[in-house]
């Protein structure tokens, strides 16, 4: 039986985008979310070999130093012709200023580099581990994951990160073309169609009333 989440928890995030679609997700559920960077906490080390590692390591570290149940999350782009990279490197890509429209072109770059110029040639995914950690050590662990195409050039300016770049299957617009409600609105609002709305709605039936 999984444990049940309720009243205030940490959301071990000091990424912006990450803590707004956090904070989206959990409002819903009568959960009051408080962001890691409000109350100070420094950002571990991820050391981890998996996303599951690296999500386990933020919500353990922020639940004990906050003395709060603690939710992270640890996601990011894997394309197969790049055996999988950028994948837990997905924010170091992207540098210390977070230069995602470099770090995008640097993926094209690469593809284009291989000869990797038609869609089955471009596939990947968005992966997200999700991690909520009690004080006492009680974890539950969930993941979602979403399947796509590279496109040939950045589209759109919603989301964040590699947003403009990812064109989920089943749609001709990437996730930086599509609202915040279509990419990760749960029902009845939306179709939980983000790697991170996959993996909170299974957290969702475990943990949330």
């Amino acid at each position: 039986m999984a444990r049940k989440l309720a009243g205030r928890v940490v959301i071990a995030t000091h990424n912006p985008g990450k803590l707004k679609e956090m904070r989206e997700l959990l409002s819903p559920h009568g959960v009051e979310a408080v962001a890691a960077s409000e109350l100070g906490l420094a950002e571990p080390e991820e050391t981890g070999s998996s996303f599951a590692e690296n999500a386990r390591i933020k919500a353990v570290a922020a639940a004990r130093a906050a003395k709060l149940p603690a939710f992270a999350d640890d996601s990011g782009l894997v394309v197969e012709a790049l055996g999988g990279a950028p994948g837990i490197h997905s924010a170091r890509w992207a540098g210390p200023d977070r230069n995602f429209g470099r770090a995008m072109r640097v993926i094209g770059e690469k593809l284009k580099g291989q000869g990797a110029t038609d869609p089955a040639r471009r596939r990947a995914a968005f992966v997200a581990a999700l991690c909520l950690a009690w004080p006492d050590g009680h974890m539950e662990e969930f993941e979602g994951r979403v399947d796509g195409t590279i496109a040939d050039a950045p589209r759109g300016s919603e989301g964040f990160g590699y947003d403009p770049i990812f064109l989920p299957d089943g749609f001709t617009r990437t996730f930086g073309e599509m609202s915040a409600e279509e990419k990760h609105g749960l029902p009845p609002r939306g179709q939980g169609l983000s790697h991170r709305a996959r993996a909170f709605r299974k957290l969702a039936v475990a943990c949330l009333a």
